[in-house]
């Protein structure tokens, strides 16, 4: 019962964390309007991303980049679906971070379908010079997600490795 619960809670968690606050952008933000949080260094920007992460393929033709990012979501779903289901019943923290994934890549994928491109937001720049590509609540679950996902399997691999002779 510990994976099931702790992969859909963190499925809906991330969406509904994810649809609320670019909701909330959307509402109280002109397209490409600032507002500074932290003095050169952070600020709440709304961005329209057609691209994926850090604008990557955002100038690719419609024709293949449309379709690419609609399929692209699905197929990761399955293979997370595949993962989930080859885990353990107490790998909480493994199931915890694919439905991470998955929740960033639902969010993600809806605002692709409803409005054709990602609402991307959190701005992190040093004095107006140097800026980090935007991005949302869903890039960030993607993120944490991998990084748990990554953290476990080396903490795994140390922990079951054997004695060097």
């Amino acid at each position: 019962m510990v994976k099931p619960l702790f992969f859909f809670l963190s499925i809906l968690f991330v969406i509904v964390l994810d649809q609320w606050t670019k909701f909330e952008v959307i509402a109280r933000f002109e397209y490409g309007e600032s507002l500074s949080v932290i003095a050169n260094f952070f600020s709440l920007t709304y961005v329209r991303n057609t691209g994926a992460a850090f604008g990557f393929l955002a100038t690719a033709n419609p024709t293949f980049r449309v379709p690419f990012f609609l399929i692209v979501p699905i197929v990761a779903m399955v293979v997370l679906g595949f993962l989930y289901r080859d885990l353990p019943a107490t790998a909480r923290w493994r199931a915890m971070a694919l439905g991470l994934v998955s929740g960033g890549a639902i969010g993600n994928l809806i605002d692709r379908i409803r409005l054709g491109y990602v609402v991307d937001f959190l701005d992190f720049h040093y004095h107006n010079q140097y800026y980090f590509p935007a991005f949302n609540v869903a890039d960030s679950a993607i993120c944490v997600g991998v990084g748990i996902l990554l953290l476990t399997n080396l903490l795994s691999k140390e922990t079951h490795a054997s004695p060097s002779v």
